[in-house]
C-alpha cells in the first residue's frame, strides 16, 4: 500500500527505515526513557492489528504513524512530522492514513493520548475532527515498576 498525498509517499515501514523513524522520534521529542522506540516498531510489526506508516517526501522519511487496533477501538502513536517541515499538511496526510489503515479493517473509532500540557497538538487533532473525552486513563506496569508521568 503507497498512497502519494501533498508531495508525501505513505507507505509501511521497511527494515532500513528504522534507524531514520527514530532519530524522526528523537527530533520530535516523541520518546520517553521507559520505552524503548526500536523495540515498540518490532512489536507493531509483529502481527496483522498494527503498523507503522512511514510518510517520504523528496526521498527522505519525514512523518510517521503507529496505528493498530484492539479490534474495537483504533489508536494512533508516534505521529511525528519533521519540525522543519510542519504546516505543509503531512500531518493531517499521515492522521488520514492512519485513519484508511483503520476504515479497511472495519475499525470504526480512532482515539489517541496526548499530554495535557501539549496545546499545539492538542489544536491540531481538533483542528481534525477530534474531540477529548473525559475519561480516567488507570495504568499499570506489569513488570512492578512504579508508574511513569
Amino acid at each position: 500500500m503507497s498512497v502519494p498525498t501533498q508531495d508525501l509517499a505513505i507507505a509501511p515501514i521497511a527494515d532500513a527505515d528504522i534507524a531514520s523513524v527514530v532519530a524522526l522520534w528523537q527530533r520530535c521529542d516523541l520518546t520517553r526513557p521507559w520505552n524503548d522506540p526500536s523495540g515498540d516498531i518490532a512489536f507493531a510489526r509483529r502481527g496483522p492489528n498494527s503498523a507503522v506508516l512511514v510518510g517520504r517526501h523528496d526521498g527522505a522519511i519525514v512523518a510517521t504513524v503507529m496505528v493498530g487496533h484492539d479490534g474495537h477501538r483504533g489508536w494512533f502513536y508516534y505521529l511525528a512530522v519533521d519540525p522543519a517541515l510542519q504546516g505543509r499538511g503531512f500531518g493531517r496526510a499521515m492522521t488520514q492514513a492512519a485513519e484508511a489503515w483503520l476504515v479497511v479493517r472495519g475499525i470504526a473509532k480512532a482515539q489517541l493520548m496526548v499530554r495535557a500540557e501539549n496545546d499545539r497538538v492538542r489544536a491540531f487533532y481538533e483542528a481534525l475532527g477530534y474531540g477529548e473525552q473525559q475519561r480516567v486513563l488507570f495504568a499499570k506496569w506489569l513488570d512492578g515498576r512504579p508508574l511513569t508521568p
